[in-house]
């Protein structure tokens, strides 16, 4: 199974529309600052970390990057304990259930994920008037580990930009370990024991 990316920084779209010798992202964090004031001096990293990442991710394009396959990658605090949870959505195949026999189409002309120039992309509204669509993706749910990710600053200043991005890279360092085998496996397309 080749290597493959689940997640990645986008550094050199930040270098290059960075402004005053900041990075895109921190320049934007510092603009959004207020966002990260519920955070400030709080004991565990998480919620910085979660509001972190959200300001990472609408940046447009993202700060942080992802595969393909992914749709959507969140990171929030669990309402249960606290812990750091992602949820990441991922186009997949249809189910093997659904492959073995092609009974259940009765002859619908039924579709999967509509792909464009190797991007998946959800069917256009004529094409929606042509045939059925069965989109298939999974869901994921994980804790991510805190080991490494920095504490929040105690107020606004000098260090938050620098803290954001730091617990940016731990997340995208976490999730890509988490996610690249699920994603290496889906893009080999042929079942692990096989």
């Amino acid at each position: 199974m080749a290597e493959t990316r689940a997640f990645w920084l986008d550094e050199n779209v930040d270098r290059e529309r960075g402004t005053g010798g900041r990075g895109r992202y921190e320049a934007e964090v510092l603009r959004r600052t207020d966002e990260f004031a519920d955070t400030w001096g709080d004991i565990a990293p998480v919620a910085f970390a979660a509001t972190a990442w959200r300001v990472a991710v609408e940046l447009s394009p993202g700060y942080v990057r992802w595969h393909r396959r992914i749709v959507a990658a969140t990171c929030a605090p669990s309402p249960w304990d606290g812990s750091l949870i992602c949820a990441v959505t991922v186009i997949s195949r249809w189910p093997a259930e659904l492959t073995w026999s092609r009974q259940w189409q009765r002859d619908r002309g039924w579709r999967d994920w509509p792909q464009l120039f190797g991007q998946y992309t959800t069917p256009t509204d004529q094409d929606l008037t042509r045939s059925p669509h069965l989109r298939a993706t999974l869901q994921v749910e994980a804790p991510v580990p805190l080991g490494d990710l920095p504490p929040a600053p105690d107020g606004p200043g000098d260090s938050v930009a620098a803290t954001a991005r730091r617990a940016v890279v731990v997340l995208t360092r976490e999730l890509n370990d988490l996610l690249h085998p699920v994603i290496g496996q889906l893009e080999a397309g042929v079942p692990a024991d096989s």
